[in-house]
């Protein structure tokens, strides 16, 4: 059989052979042999050539949704601001991205979510949170701490816990709660970073990270749920 000269075309076929299918169909009614029946000259041994599952499919097109939107890339040349800036700007922008998606990224993102039920694909999640850690993240961190808007400490470890606290403590579709549960999830997050000397969460952060609950709990208001906790607090 004569070698593929163009891997990565045959690759990116078969990612939009397959969300043709699971948007016509849905994620779990699509099977490998849909994907393969629906290009022409696929072969089983040349889908496991490249995926070794469907999970891995819809997680490579999650991941290039990512990029093709990273607010991370977006703000590391912009000039004029600190690093803290830029980590607040690209925060808020993450929250507008996720609530302005279009149908087709809000579709893929709905299935990502109901896949967080398997290990595996929990798993490849926690590896791309760190990815993003370390190539973008902790950049910023230690712009910040170089220009002084951030407090001196381990950006590593930093840019990790960010990443765990917002995307796995206080994400609703991982870690479910009440609306009240949840505020406070957000309040207790930026008193971690204000302790820590890294005050990321602005008045603009705070209500796009609100904006992207209020999507899960659609009756809730959180920010006068989040006036009460700081009443309280004060108390």
């Amino acid at each position: 059989m004569p070698r593929n000269k163009y891997p990565e075309e045959t690759r990116q076929k078969i990612l939009d052979a397959s969300l043709e299918l699971f948007l016509e169909k849905g994620y779990e009614a699509t099977t490998i042999l849909d994907i393969v029946n629906n290009m022409d000259g696929l072969t089983r041994g040349a889908f496991y050539h490249h995926f070794k599952s469907k999970e891995e499919v819809l997680d490579e097109i999650a991941t290039r949704m990512f990029y093709e939107n990273n607010p991370f890339e977006k703000v590391q040349n912009e000039e004029g601001l600190t690093g803290l800036e830029k980590l607040q700007k690209a925060i808020f922008d993450t929250a507008g991205v996720a609530t302005q998606a279009d149908g087709l990224q809000q579709e893929v993102m709905q299935m990502t979510i109901d896949l967080l039920e398997s290990p595996h694909f929990l798993a490849s999640q926690l590896e791309f949170n760190r990815e993003i850690a370390a190539k973008y993240i902790q950049p910023l961190m230690e712009e910040g701490m170089r220009d002084g808007s951030i407090a001196p400490s381990n950006a590593k470890w930093l840019a990790e816990l960010l990443l765990l606290l917002m995307n796995i403590w206080s994400n609703p579709n991982v870690s479910p709660g009440t609306p009240e549960e949840m505020a406070q999830k957000l309040v207790m997050i930026g008193t971690i970073f204000d302790q820590l000397g890294c005050p990321l969460f602005d008045e603009q952060a705070i209500e796009a990270a609100e904006r992207l609950y209020e999507a899960h709990y659609p009756e809730a208001n959180f920010a006068e749920m989040r006036v009460i906790l700081e009443e309280e607090d004060k108390g």
